[in-house]
């Protein structure tokens, strides 16, 4: 029985294209164990799915001053040394990386162990924990053209990234049961990313009463970004996170509202669901998010609203005209080759493994 390590963690996009390849690697028969961070979002979601979970100790690798940065170096030398160990008791014959800082001393202790390290780059450019694991890593799966030429000839994949084949196989009714809507109303999902964005949120909330005169609104609103004010308002739900109905949710939206993450733009993209993408600021990140809605948008895939131009009359005009064009929208993702990402990525892990 072949042995495969997963590791990925930080957000939920960092973990769900792992989850995704989990079934195929399970009909093949691997042995799938995962490592992650003690405490990230990774580590509940991998126990949940009954597969072998390890945590060590990582540290983040800011581009700002914070007096983390002093003591991280050496979280991620003692999670470099608690991968080596593992490498070593676990034996697995291949490594699949997802991305995030916890991966760093998980693919260079594969390489040192002799052990073919494979990662997977989802947004446009290569993050910074990504390019610090090139060097040690067989090959690079890929999301974007794009990205292939930023990447050695010799190990760059264009694969897609593997989506929850769950997600494709929502059930409207179920949703309008859970959420307590009516089918007359079309509905709006929108979605933070798995911490929420107070920006999206409070612009949101603030259009509210003007977007419930037309629309139904369910609000993914992030981890202890809940306002409890508005509970019990007709035409309007908000939870934390969503993860069993969440296919459902999506069979549900007639428009998405979402932040600009590679893994989230890619699934609402296969689900062929008009969409408006809000990417996370330049000011708050390296600019991914802006290069991959902005991918999109040139695609006629989506509709791109940057955080700095967020006002009351700017979102609620930009949901009016998503929602009176979205036949446009739709036809663009239906005309697009959508490759099978899963097989293409565990085809690149067998002939590793091997």
């Amino acid at each position: 029985m072949k042995h495969i390590v997963l590791t990925g963690g930080g957000t939920a996009g960092h973990v769900t294209p792992n989850i995704a390849l989990v079934p195929r690697l399970q009909e093949l028969g691997y042995k799938i164990s995962y490592i992650g961070s003690l405490d990230g979002i990774e580590k509940k979601l991998i126990e949940e799915m009954g597969i072998p979970y390890y945590g060590i100790s990582s540290g983040k690798l800011r581009r700002y001053f914070d007096v983390k940065n002093f003591t991280d170096p050496f979280r991620v030398l003692k999670g470099y040394g608690e991968a080596k160990a593992l490498m070593k008791e676990l034996k697995p014959d291949v490594v699949f990386s997802k991305g995030g800082f916890v991966t760093v001393p998980v693919v260079i202790a594969a390489n040192r162990s002799k052990i073919p390290a494979i990662i997977h780059e989802s947004d446009m450019t290569p993050g910074l924990a990504n390019k610090l694991c090139i060097s040690s890593a067989k090959k690079v799966c890929c999301n974007f053209p794009e990205t292939v030429s930023l990447l050695p000839a010799d190990k760059a994949v264009l694969t897609g990234t593997a989506i929850r084949q769950e997600l494709l196989n929502g059930d409207r009714q179920a949703a309008l049961d859970f959420c307590g809507f009516t089918s007359d109303k079309p509905v709006i999902l929108i979605i933070g990313g798995s911490l929420g964005s107070v920006a999206v949120n409070d612009a949101v909330r603030s259009i509210l009463p003007e977007l419930l005169k037309t629309f139904q609104v369910i609000h993914l609103c992030g981890k202890g970004k809940l306002d409890e004010s508005l509970t019990g308002t007709e035409g309007y739900v908000q939870y934390e996170y969503i993860k069993k109905e969440l296919p459902d949710l999506f069979a549900l939206a007639d428009l998405i509202i979402s932040r600009a993450g590679a893994n989230a733009i890619c699934e609402i993209s296969s689900l062929k669901k008009p969409n408006l993408l809000i990417p996370l600021s330049a000011k708050a990140s390296r600019g991914d998010q802006i290069l991959n809605a902005r991918s999109f948008e040139k695609l006629g895939y989506s509709m791109v609203l940057e955080e700095e131009m967020i006002s009351d009359k700017t979102l609620l005009n930009a949901i009016q005209e998503l929602h009176a064009n979205r036949q446009s929208y739709i036809d663009a993702m239906a005309a697009s080759q959508h490759m099978d990402s899963i097989e293409h990525i565990v085809s690149i892990i067998e002939e590793c493994a091997s």
